[in-house]
């Protein structure tokens, strides 16, 4: 399957997974454990169904996503990208009952490899993606994408783990740098002005890193002097997840998107493996072997 550049605004065509047959997962490839948490790759059509249904009372009934008519018929969150990721999964095996009422978080993943093959990067339709590959023909680069946890395990050790699945992920796969869509609730980006404006001034892509909003999409981050900028009420206002990648050591591109379809306000997120903040290499360890 091929899956053509995407203008802004334009939806993915809708795909089933179902179709679908390469799952060659085993019992084997756990990829972390805290309590009855466990993170892994999907292995099947049905485990990919239940993260979707995860994405769609995460996307579309909390965050109020415009989808597709045929993912509300099936009450999942679904894209053409789905079918040539990998989905990171959260699984709580404390819960009985079927893989859908067990998933309570997950990731999508996309390899430069797979990417290249069948069509390109999602954040390909916001962002100058392409610029940056080129820039580093000798680095492997993977896209996370589609984050989303179950508002009851919205906690640390949750988060740990999906990046405990990420950074093992990463290592198995020889990933030089991982990047991906950061989001802000709502299309208005001067309603997080000081948000936005504290990611310009201190957080900034830089060098050989730089890359930019797609030129008819950029919108401006920086809407406030730095000096206006107090950084811990700016740090407060960040969403969780864009706070997480800035402590492992993430840059931010430069200019913000609006997506409407999502009803978010994107900004790019950068993350060199080399930039990983040494505090936290140790704390999950070089080998990934923290929580394994």
């Amino acid at each position: 399957m091929t899956i053509e550049l995407l203008e802004h605004g334009q939806k993915p065509a809708v795909t089933t997974v179902l179709a679908r047959t390469d799952f060659a997962r085993t019992a084997d490839d756990v990829l972390g454990r805290i309590g009855n948490l466990e993170t892994r790759l999907a292995r099947s059509r049905e485990e990919i169904e239940a993260c979707l249904s995860v994405r769609y009372r995460v996307f579309v009934e909390e965050m109020k996503a415009e989808v597709a008519p045929e993912c509300h018929l099936r009450r999942q969150e679904t894209d053409a990208f789905d079918a040539i990721c990998d989905h990171l999964l959260v699984i709580d095996n404390g819960i009985d009952g079927d893989m859908e009422d067990r998933v309570v978080g997950t990731y999508r993943l996309l390899r430069q490899e797979v990417a290249a093959a069948k069509g390109g990067f999602y954040s390909r339709s916001e962002f100058e993606i392409d610029q940056l590959l080129a820039r580093h023909g000798d680095k492997r680069f993977m896209e996370l994408g589609r984050s989303c946890v179950l508002p009851a395990y919205r906690t640390r050790r949750t988060v740990e783990l999906l990046w405990q699945g990420n950074w093992a992920y990463a290592l198995r796969h020889g990933i030089d740098a991982m990047f991906g869509c950061g989001s802000f609730p709502g299309i208005v980006p001067e309603e997080h002005a000081l948000a936005l404006s504290f990611l310009h001034h201190n957080a900034r892509v830089r060098d050989e890193w730089v890359v930019s909003a797609r030129p008819e999409l950029y919108r401006l981050m920086d809407l406030m002097p730095a000096e206006a900028i107090n950084p811990r009420t700016a740090l407060s206002a960040l969403p969780p997840l864009i706070k997480g990648y800035l402590r492992l050591g993430a840059m931010i591109g430069d200019g913000a998107v609006v997506d409407a379809a999502f009803n978010t306000t994107d900004v790019l997120v950068v993350l060199p493996i080399s930039s990983i903040a040494g505090r936290y290499l140790n704390y999950y360890g070089a080998d990934a072997g923290r929580f394994a």
